[in-house]
């Protein structure tokens, strides 16, 4: 993904565009994306799953400048999960690599587009290289104010629920005091609203330990291909699934 490959304006058209009337429904606020099927991918054309990895990261652009031109102002990625650590030890190492490459390749380029990166997961398992990219990405771009790029990497929903639970408990609050808006302050994600929409690609129908606090009421898009083949017309199916249904977040809406 060069910076000639990245669209010319920012990943959205305006803030007034935002939550309006696209082609017809209503555009979510915030996409999250689990991105999903990579390996799978390149087995289907005898490629090692790494390759799979590198072509995920190349259709990253073509799903953003999609969402951008709809009006979505925050996405959010699942990259690379706590569980994860579990794979092969040269899998891991590679999946790294490949973060470290993106980062030096396209924050500047992302910045340039006025985009805004934000880390969600621990830190302090990577590489100190990697990790000091990762800092300079997010100081970098701290103030734009642009699409809000969340990257969860090294990421999990229970494990950000305990450290925010060892958080609030350190801070020595006390019971009364802590409430759903409390607790949010103390999540990876305080930043984000909670998104509206979630979409896993590659057919797999579970959330595999993401966004779980912040997904009770979240929309949830399945669709059969594999994150690299996932392009503009998938963007476009799976918006249009979120905008023709009712939200009721556990209310009844009246009839007429």
């Amino acid at each position: 993904m060069s910076e000639a490959l990245l669209p010319s304006q920012p990943f959205f058209p305006s803030p007034e565009a935002v939550g309006q009337q696209t082609n017809g429904y209503k555009v979510p606020n915030h996409v999250a994306i689990i991105m999903d099927g990579n390996g799978r991918w390149a087995g289907q054309r005898g490629l090692p799953r790494l390759e799979g990895h590198r072509a995920g990261t190349q259709n990253l652009h073509r799903v953003l400048e999609a969402l951008g031109r709809h009006g979505v102002r925050h996405v959010t990625l699942y990259a690379f999960s706590t569980e994860n650590w579990s794979r092969p030890p040269e899998e891991v190492r590679g999946l790294l690599s490949i973060l470290q490459g993106v980062i030096e390749s396209e924050v500047r380029a992302l910045h340039a587009k006025n985009v805004r990166i934000l880390h969600l997961g621990r830190l302090d398992r990577f590489p100190k290289r990697l990790q000091r990219e990762i800092r300079r990405a997010l100081e970098l771009t701290r103030n734009n104010t642009g699409m809000t790029l969340g990257v969860a990497f090294d990421y999990g929903g229970r494990d950000e629920i305990l450290e925010a639970v060892k958080a609030i408990v350190r801070d020595g609050l006390a019971p009364e005091r802590i409430d759903e808006t409390v607790f949010g302050r103390y999540l990876y994600t305080r930043e984000l609203p909670d998104p509206d929409l979630i979409i896993r690609t590659a057919g797999e129908q579970r959330l595999s330990n993401f966004l779980i606090w912040q997904s009770a009421y979240s929309e949830f898009y399945c669709s059969p291909c594999p994150w690299p083949d996932f392009d503009e017309v998938e963007v476009e199916r799976a918006l249009r699934s979120f905008g023709e249904r009712t939200r009721r977040f556990g209310a009844l809406i009246p009839i007429g």
